[in-house]
Formats: structure tokens, C-alpha cells, sequence
């Protein structure tokens, strides 16, 4: 379906929703309306910080209403992993993001892809993004099971100006208001540094001492990143990377990627 200009019934939601940005419901309404449009399985509305771990203000509710356990997860450290995460932190700006885009070269080999995005998002996942004062980004996700089209992508591109628009207005009652009915607005978990946390997980179950620099490589390279990516990203050459990546495995007692993600997995619950 195409939206145009004449397309009333378009216009006639988005003043609805103009309306409804100071209640409760505002975010099951945008995503009924965007699910006319579009179709897609799930969707979170929450807020990446780099000083914290993202702040949920609404979800797709589970089939039978319990927590999402893979969610929690997510939110306790696996969003560390998150291309979406690493791409706001990297580049703070308003706009449409595909997977495509933002994820790194190995991405669907990583532990973090076969034991949480797959189960959890399935195949696909689309993000508009709204930069907000300071480090803060406001992020309305969506999933699907099946790759979005190059038609729906467009149709996404061309209303991205008013969803955004909407996501900048509606953050001033976050704050204020519930999410639903019943449920207040899911405050941020407490959080620490990522590589303190880590360091000191690592130095009380393995009795290792990693440096910054090896931490950072080991979370890129759980991330997706390949050596060239890291090197990039950290400036420093490839054959450095691998350097620090025997080093760590080295001090870890280690020899895959999967038990150096089951160590990242031990710290963040710690």
C-alpha cells in the first residue's frame, strides 16, 4: 500500500496519535498504524546510554503474558552485543537503520546471533532512532520473521520524518506516565562500567588480569566484528588484534569464542 499526500486515513492517525503522545497507549497505537503499513512480529520503544543499561518504556507483550526471559537477558548485558546498541554509540544520529546496515561482517556466526537474536527477533529487524540531548537515543524497534521487502523498507523511509518527530515529542512524559494500565515505565538497570565489571568477573572466576585492549577486542569479536573491523574500529593494525586475542585466550584458558561468550554471559549476571 502506498501512502501519498491525498491519503487521509494516514493523516487522520497520525493527528490521533498527535493526540495520545501524553498517554498510556500512545506506543500500542503507533504500532498498530505502522502495522497497517508494514508487517512485523515484535517491537520494543526503549533508550540507549552509554552510561547505562537501556531503559525499556514499552514492549511486544509475550502470548502468554509472562516476562521474556531472553529480554532480560538482553537487558542485563546482551545488548552490549547489539548492532543497534554499537551503532548509536558510534554514530549518535536520527534516522531508519536496517540490520543489513549497522551489523558487523560475522554477525550471524556469533554465539550472541545463534543463542539470542535468532530465538528472540528470528530474521530481521528494523530501528528508527532518535537522537536526544546529551548521549541518549530513543529507539522504536521492529522484528520480523521473515527479511522486511525493499517495498516495506521504502514505505518505512517515507514516514520515518513523523515517527521521529513523534518518538522526540513523546519522551518528555516517559517520565510521567505508565506504559500501560497497570505497569510503570521500567526504570534502567543499575550498571557499572562494561570492562569493570568484566575485568573484575574474569580476575574473581579465572584469576586472569585482562588489559582495556583486550577487553574491548573480545566484546567487538563477540559482537561479529572480524579482525579488520576491530583493527578499524580500535585504529590499531590486524595483526595487533590477533596479537591481543591470543593473549586473552591465552589467559582465559581458553580456545573458542563460544567460552569466551559464556564468560561475558557469567559477568553481566554477576
Amino acid at each position: 500500500m502506498t501512502i501519498a499526500l491525498q491519503d487521509m486515513a494516514w493523516h487522520r492517525s497520525v493527528a490521533q496519535l498527535i493526540e495520545a503522545l501524553d498517554r498510556p497507549n500512545f506506543w500500542a497505537q503507533l504500532v498498530r498504524l505502522l502495522n497497517q503499513y508494514v508487517t512485523f512480529d515484535s517491537w520494543v520503544a526503549l533508550q540507549f546510554s552509554s552510561g547505562e543499561r537501556p531503559q525499556v518504556f514499552a514492549e511486544c507483550p509475550a502470548d502468554d503474558g509472562s516476562p521474556d526471559t531472553l529480554f532480560q537477558d538482553y537487558l542485563k548485558g546482551l545488548y552490549l552485543l547489539d548492532p543497534f546498541y554499537i551503532a548509536s554509540r558510534e554514530r549518535s544520529q536520527s534516522g531508519l537503520f536496517r540490520l543489513a546496515e549497522v551489523a558487523p561482517e560475522h554477525f550471524e556466526l556469533t554465539e550472541y546471533y545463534q543463542r539470542y537474536f535468532r530465538l528472540n527477533v528470528v530474521a530481521d529487524e528494523i530501528q528508527f532512532n532518535c537522537q536526544l540531548d546529551g548521549d541518549r537515543t530513543l529507539c522504536l524497534s521492529l522484528g520480523s520473521t521473515r527479511r522486511f521487502s525493499a517495498e516495506q523498507i521504502a514505505l518505512l523511509s517515507m514516514v520515518q520524518p513523523w515517527v521521529i518527530a513523534l518518538l522526540r515529542q513523546r519522551v518528555a512524559f516517559e517520565l510521567a506516565y505508565s506504559v500501560s494500565d497497570d505497569e510503570p515505565v521500567t526504570a534502567p538497570l543499575p550498571s557499572t562500567d562494561w570492562r569493570t565489571q568484566l575485568e573484575a568477573s574474569v580476575q574473581q572466576s579465572r584469576g586472569a588480569q585482562l588489559t582495556a585492549r583486550e577487553l574491548d577486542v573480545g566484546r567487538l569479536m563477540l559482537s561479529g566484528c572480524s579482525s579488520k573491523e576491530i583493527a578499524r574500529k580500535l585504529d590499531i593494525s590486524a595483526e595487533t588484534v590477533r596479537v591481543h586475542k591470543k593473549h586473552m585466550y591465552s589467559k582465559l584458558g581458553i580456545k573458542s569464542q563460544s567460552e569466551l561468550f559464556s564468560i561475558f554471559l557469567q559477568a553481566q549476571s554477576a
